[in-house]
């Protein structure tokens, strides 16, 4: 009986280990007010260590100019908060999108310009791995 009890354990435990390594890579957040300069991902999957990157975006949904940013690290990260560089006003739409850290000079530095490849988005199957908020 315990050899049964502990292989099922093990069969558990392991198949709990596959799960969070092979999760989908997402971003989860809410519109939310931004009026104390942060914006926040209640949880985020990242298949590295990375970042989290907040572009302004409009109805096209292209991703624009960088406004904030926060370090990543890779599986499952909760509460993430990027203090915003510039003013964004309610009813600006924010894009809230996982990066890479790799292609950068320098490990632990924010590098990425828009449309390098330094610290460049994360993709799966060719989509952004990215959800869309309104600032209130």
């Amino acid at each position: 009986m315990k050899t049964i009890t502990l292989a099922t354990g093990l069969i558990l435990s392991a198949t709990a280990a596959f799960a969070d390594d092979h999760a989908m890579p997402m971003v989860e957040a809410m519109d939310q007010s931004v009026a104390n300069g942060v914006v926040s991902a209640s949880a985020i999957m990242a298949p590295e260590n990375g970042w989290l990157v907040v572009h302004r975006t409009d109805a096209d949904m292209a991703p624009g100019p960088v406004v904030g940013y926060a370090p990543l690290r890779a599986g499952e990260n909760a509460d993430v908060a990027a203090i915003l560089q510039e003013e964004v006003m309610p009813g600006d739409m924010l894009m809230l999108m996982v990066h890479s850290e790799e292609g950068g000079m320098q490990t632990g530095v924010f590098e990425y310009t828009l449309g390098a490849k330094e610290d460049g988005p994360i993709r799966v199957d060719g989509n952004l791995v990215m959800t869309v908020v309104t600032a209130e």
